[in-house]
């Protein structure tokens, strides 16, 4: 804990990663508290005495939730959700929460409650988000392993850009406890971040597990992960999605990054083949605009019953409880049924391919000063975005179908800033998917340890 917490008072000012930091003496008495255990015996398992932050989006007893905002920003939950209280019963220590933007919208951890995050490759650019607070105090060092939510590519896309790996798994497999809603709104859902995947297959078998208050969760013993990962992945069929064939816009050396990452695969026997959505992404996307804007719109609804909150809330989220008023059922049950074709197209590709894999990110990180990108520079010229979400379209597609997926670190630009792998897995695929990782990592090698010594991290500190 003193190790811990000495790292974070060294590089936490630099970083903004770790926020609403409890006091060192309760912290501290917590771990002689574990040690005592231990002393006797007990072990609470394999998180016993470990610090953790968790996401500012998911609640905890005692310790400020805002979810970024400054209507939040005093809101102390009485009750940790389930994700927590699975952790704490592992033996981890809560020492505090982690930075994300203001209700997790939007892939650029900034807010006014406690300001942006900042990218460990690049102090000017944005680590991503939602869980960039969570992505930053792993690739610093400040946490062993994290926890993070993915809605629309929150624990993949910062992921790729702090060189880490983040795994979103499968829908129903974190169950999301309490919750007002839980038969529609699973989209989004809880999972694990870490600087090695056999970290978040680990984590995973903390989160995962059925709840009788998640009708929907899955009921596999999440005590599956906690397996050696090392199975022969040779033979191993990828679909390359790409940019979909010219649709995504995509800044210039990602594509090239990623296709580097798919050359190691294909170096330990992975066969990678170029293939295409075999649905209209036009039509994907209208489909997922009409999910998102019903599910944001109902989770800000209550915030909103008072007007004079509107001044205090920022205009990206605004703009989607704008969008989701008006909506009836039957235009709802209609991309209901978009989106269940979507998920039977997913299906019928996993006939030929194991996995899918596409680009984590559409852009480098960006500036930390903008809101969002206004425009992607392509190789064939600059594309306007007609949303603050659209140059983050490219990981709708896990989370629409519910499928797993894990983002990858594929290595550096010429920006030198590093960018990630999205691979994607079939229905219920979590432990294929971990394999399929496993493997990858242990063909790049200590990958933070390398890449580390021509970038910021390359610091005096010692490594924990």
């Amino acid at each position: 804990m003193q190790a811990y917490l000495d790292r974070i008072g060294a590089l936490n000012p630099t970083y903004n990663a770790i926020i609403s930091l409890q006091p060192a003496d309760l912290l501290l008495r917590q771990a002689d508290e574990r040690d005592a255990q231990l002393a006797r015996g007990e072990d609470l398992g394999w998180l016993h005495g470990i610090p953790q932050a968790i996401k500012d989006l998911t609640a905890t007893a005692g310790i400020r939730t805002t979810q970024g905002s400054p209507l939040l920003r005093d809101a102390v939950p009485a009750q940790d959700a389930l994700l927590v209280q699975r952790m704490r019963a592992a033996g981890a220590i809560i020492i505090g929460k982690t930075n994300t933007p203001e209700f997790g919208l939007g892939s650029h951890t900034f807010n006014e409650v406690f300001g942006a995050t900042r990218n460990p490759y690049d102090l000017t650019r944005t680590p991503g988000g939602s869980s960039g607070g969570a992505a930053v105090s792993l690739a610093t060092r400040m946490l062993p392993v994290a926890d993070g939510s993915d809605f629309m590519g929150s624990l993949r896309n910062p992921a790729g850009w702090n060189n880490i790996f983040g795994m979103r798994p499968s829908q129903g497999r974190v169950p999301g406890v309490p919750a007002n809603d839980v038969y529609v709104s699973l989209m989004p859902t809880d999972g694990p971040m870490g600087r090695h995947v056999a970290d978040l297959a680990l984590l995973l078998s903390t989160q995962a597990g059925p709840d009788p208050r998640a009708p929907l969760s899955l009921t596999a013993d999440p005590g599956i992960f906690t397996n050696d990962l090392s199975v022969d992945i040779s033979g191993q069929r990828v679909g390359w999605l790409g940019n979909l064939n010219g649709y995504l816009p995509t800044e210039v050396g990602v594509l090239e990054a990623c296709q580097a990452g798919l050359g190691r695969l294909q170096q330990i026997g992975c066969h990678i083949e170029e293939t295409r959505l075999n649905t209209a992404p036009e039509q994907v996307w209208q489909t997922w605009l009409m999910w998102r804007k019903v599910l944001v719109a109902s989770r800000l609804a209550p915030l909103m019953q008072n007007p004079a909150h509107r001044s205090q809330i920022k205009p990206e989220a605004l703009w989607e409880y704008d969008q989701g008023q008006g909506v009836t059922a039957s235009q709802f049950m209609a991309a209901s049924v978009q989106r269940s074709a979507f998920y039977q197209g997913m299906l019928s590709m996993f006939e030929h391919f194991d996995v899918l894999a596409l680009p984590s990110a559409q852009v480098w990180p960006f500036d930390k000063t903008w809101r969002w990108p206004q425009a992607i520079q392509t190789a064939n010229g600059t594309v306007q975005m007609d949303t603050y979400h659209r140059w983050m379209e490219v990981v709708i597609y896990a989370t629409l179908a519910g499928l797993p997926s894990i983002s990858v670190p594929t290595g550096f630009g010429p920006n030198g800033l590093p960018m990630g792998l999205q691979l994607i897995g079939k229905p219920q695929g979590d432990l294929a998917l971990l394999q399929l990782a496993h493997a990858y990592e242990q063909a790049i090698g200590d990958w933070l340890a390398v890449d580390r010594k021509s970038t910021r991290l390359n610091s005096s500190h010692t490594d924990i």
